[in-house]
């Protein structure tokens, strides 16, 4: 099983380089930051730019997991979001986003942003804010 790339400071912020089964960054920042008991992570996509996994929503699943595995990495979960941004690439993709969304959210919901924009190859882009799971919880 491969671990997360983390480096701290030693200013309490922490950032996650790479997760686990996650797509690499394409640019100079850090899958996700953690600092002050917060999480904050980058936009996560369901695959590499161009590519897609299948359906759009075989691309929010993804999208969605590979959000999970930045959490879990970053020591936290989907069960302590406090804020979700979602990035869709046409207004058409919101009842189906919506749909594969609410299975993994059903039951913890939190504040949500959703716009539509031009996104490079990829049909969403998630990111949000999570609270740091206490040690006990972990």
């Amino acid at each position: 099983m491969s671990t997360a790339t983390t480096a701290a400071n030693g200013d309490g912020i922490t950032r996650i380089e790479s997760a686990p089964g996650v797509p690499a960054a394409v640019g100079p920042y850090v899958q996700a930051t953690s600092a002050g008991g917060f999480v904050f992570t980058t936009g996560q996509i369901p695959a590499a730019p161009g590519q897609s996994t299948g359906t759009f929503e075989d691309d929010v699943h993804a999208t969605l997991r590979n959000l999970e595995a930045v959490l879990h990495a970053a020591g936290s979960d989907l069960d302590h979001v406090v804020k979700v941004n979602t990035y869709l690439s046409s207004s058409d993709q919101l009842a189906p986003y919506n749909q594969v969304y609410e299975s993994y959210f059903a039951n913890r919901r939190a504040a949500r942003t959703t716009v539509c924009v031009g996104l490079w190859g990829v049909t969403l882009e998630i990111d949000c804010v999570a609270v740091v799971r206490s040690e006990a919880a972990r």
